[in-house]
């Protein structure tokens, strides 16, 4: 039995016969714009489309128009090196947008960091508890001089010529008047 014309399967390499290339040219470019339209009509798409053929004429399909989807194009696409302000505003926006993206998923990044944070701030903590962080402050300060005080013992390379200069800010001054075991000082007058 014989398959008609319309459903044998053809292979897919170029044509030969000019009069064979023009009628199949001619054809498919009916459906590829029949195609494009209902692409439009169905999902509200801008589409454009520009074919030559073979005999090298130009044919076009377009909505709303083959010019505003072409100029729409080339506004969100300029060509490097345009020396047009709108290009460079657009471009300057694009990495702004980036950023701010960037910058939202950092803030979340943050929060999701700050919600997973378990011991209290040392604003919350009880006098005890503070005089507990002290101890241990003092406890890694004088492990931190120890260490130090090695690595210069043996000629290693360190990255402060004195451990109180890398800490300097950290260093509670002996000069305050608080005592731990009372309390804040208070003086009578």
């Amino acid at each position: 039995m014989r398959r008609p014309n319309g459903s044998r399967r053809i292979q897919i390499v170029r044509m030969q016969n000019q009069t064979s290339k023009q009628v199949t040219f001619s054809k498919r470019r009916a459906g590829l714009f029949k195609k494009a339209s209902e692409l439009s009509t169905l999902c509200g798409a801008d589409v454009a489309i520009v074919v030559y053929s073979p005999s090298n004429k130009v044919y076009a399909c377009g909505h709303p128009s083959v010019e505003s989807i072409v100029q729409k194009f080339l506004r969100e696409n300029p060509t490097p090196g345009t020396n047009d302000p709108n290009a460079k505003c657009n471009e300057i926006n694009r990495k702004l947008n980036m950023l701010e993206r960037q910058l939202e998923k950092e803030r979340k990044h943050g929060q999701a960091l700050q919600a997973l944070r378990t011991e209290p701030s040392h604003e919350k903590l009880s006098f005890s508890d503070l005089k507990s962080l002290c101890e241990a402050l003092e406890a890694a300060d004088e492990e931190v001089e120890r260490v130090a005080s090695q690595l210069l013992e043996a000629n290693k390379v360190f990255p402060y010529q004195t451990i109180g200069s890398a800490f300097a800010p950290l260093i509670v001054r002996e000069s305050t008047s608080f005592d731990f075991n009372e309390g804040p000082s208070q003086s009578s007058e």
